[in-house]
């Protein structure tokens, strides 16, 4: 059947308000607009951005909502204006436009200040700009990045987010140099991204700092060369670290959103040209110190978003370099669900910061 300028009815997980599980809800999906893209969705990630903004700790936070935003997916239709996506002969074969979500939006809304989508008779709010819950969304042209036609999707969704963050921000970002000795601090998924960043660029000394030992065994797959765990140690982490390494690592990376933890990976780096990467999103309102010493000595305190990548060009790129096995993405995928367990796919998500050693769902439409 032919949709193409008519509003769609799919199934969306809801976020009526923070703190709440999501509602699995017949939503009302909106034909595009101008410059704007629906796309039926494939694939989605679950992230602890996702998270963050449903547990009401966002300041930017709005409900009700649709979130999501690492999806993948194949195009519906196009509206006025579009031209470097065309929708697929038929849009659910991957022989069509396959697409790939990233952030434009963080207000809500789409472009022209309005909404696409509805439940119930109330307006939803979207989500940076993609809203990838959603069995149908609508997006800007330009939250699309056209990908090979061949990328599985319930892979390839991931780099929308975590795992091109974490890379991007040791090869763009800090532009780690070969022979360099980094510190990691935090082993989950962006974590392991970062490590997996070092050593493709030839850093000698990979070392993984968590207080779970069980993540060491993952991280070596991924490259690190040592493990430390801040429980073994009486002293502050940054000084382990800086006589471990002789006066400091060279780079270093927070991936956890500790505001504390961010002041210590850079104290860990090395006088002179030691350079730390806050990748990990604090809560609101929380503030990030040091004593001007540690900067006038010529250490470099920087943040990173999306790893430095250019969403348009780059995906793709990112998406060609898995497909010839040069980036590992399968790797990351801890669990495959149906769509209609996405709460429990993010009580997995939770459980690996307490019980497992981390874990990165992946939801699959129907």
């Amino acid at each position: 059947m032919d949709t193409t300028g008519k509003v769609i009815k799919c199934k969306a997980a809801v976020a009526w308000e923070a703190g709440k599980p999501l509602s699995i809800e017949e939503v009302e999906v909106a034909p595009p607009k101008a410059h704007e893209v629906r796309v039926k969705i494939h694939a989605t990630g679950v992230c602890h951005t996702d998270a963050y903004t449903l547990s009401g700790s966002d300041p930017e936070g709005l409900f009700p909502v649709i979130l999501g935003h690492e999806g993948a997916g194949t195009v519906e239709s196009v509206g006025e204006g579009v031209t470097k996506i065309e929708p697929g002969i038929n849009p659910e074969i991957l022989s069509c436009n396959v697409i790939f979500f990233r952030v434009t939006q963080g207000q809500g809304l789409m472009p022209d200040k309005t909404s696409r989508f509805t439940c119930k008779g109330k307006q939803l709010f979207h989500f940076m700009g993609t809203s990838t819950f959603s069995e149908y969304t609508v997006v800007a042209e330009i939250s699309l990045a056209k990908v090979d036609e061949n990328a599985p999707l319930d892979k390839v969704c991931l780099l929308g987010c975590g795992i091109s963050t974490g890379y991007g921000a040791a090869i763009n970002t800090a532009k780690v140099e070969a022979g360099s000795t980094c510190a990691v601090f935090g082993l989950g998924a962006v974590g392991l991204a970062v490590i997996m960043g070092c050593k493709s660029v030839g850093a000698t000394r990979i070392i993984g700092i968590d207080i779970n030992p069980d993540k060491f065994e993952i991280a070596k797959k991924f490259g690190a060369t040592e493990f430390v765990n801040p429980k073994d140690h009486s002293k502050p982490i940054q000084e382990v670290l800086v006589e471990l390494t002789d006066g400091g690592v060279d780079y270093s990376f927070e991936c956890i959103g500790n505001v504390g933890i961010m002041r210590a990976a850079l104290e860990a780096c090395h006088k002179g040209w030691g350079t730390s990467v806050i990748i990990g999103v604090a809560g609101a309102g929380q503030e990030i110190s040091t004593r001007p010493f540690q900067l006038v000595t010529g250490r470099t305190w920087k943040g990173t978003a999306f790893g430095g990548w250019k969403s348009l060009e780059s995906v793709p790129k990112l998406v060609n370099d898995y497909m010839n096995k040069k980036l590992m993405v399968d790797e990351f995928v801890t669990h495959t669900l149906p769509f209609a367990q996405i709460n429990e796919a993010f009580d997995l998500m939770h459980a690996g910061k307490r019980y497992i050693p981390y874990s990165m769902p992946v939801l699959k439409y129907s």
